[in-house]
């Protein structure tokens, strides 16, 4: 399959389960059961509750959403693609600006798999 996400860049800002296994960006991509479809409408959900999220791109196996900051209103995009041959979520989602994110990406990637999967992943 062919990937629309880019590489993280050099920098610790990013996070990807397109990255190599057993670097800084890395993360495990989300599995799921079920057809593609009922993947993306379980993932749209999890991502419409986030607070400061906006959805600026939707496509049968690609999502788009920008995440804002509470306090400074930094965007950080966060980019999905559904393999269905394989049932599994990729993502990367990175600030725009700036070095260091302190480990804001992570976390959120983390808190959108933990929704996912207690949605029926």
């Amino acid at each position: 399959m062919s990937t629309r996400l880019r590489p993280c860049p050099r920098r610790p800002n990013c996070v990807s389960s397109r990255a190599e296994p057993g670097t800084r960006p890395y993360m495990e991509p989300i599995p799921y059961q079920g057809t593609l479809e009922q993947a993306r409408e379980r993932l749209l959900g999890v991502l419409r509750a986030l607070p400061r999220t906006r959805l600026v791109k939707e496509e049968p196996a690609y999502l788009h959403a920008e995440c804002r900051s509470k306090v400074f209103r930094f965007v950080d995009d966060a980019e999905f693609e559904i393999d269905g041959a394989a049932r599994q979520i990729h993502f990367r989602s990175a600030a725009r600006l700036g070095y260091r994110d302190f480990n804001v990406n992570r976390e959120r990637m983390e808190a959108v798999r933990q929704a996912f999967l207690a949605a029926g992943g």
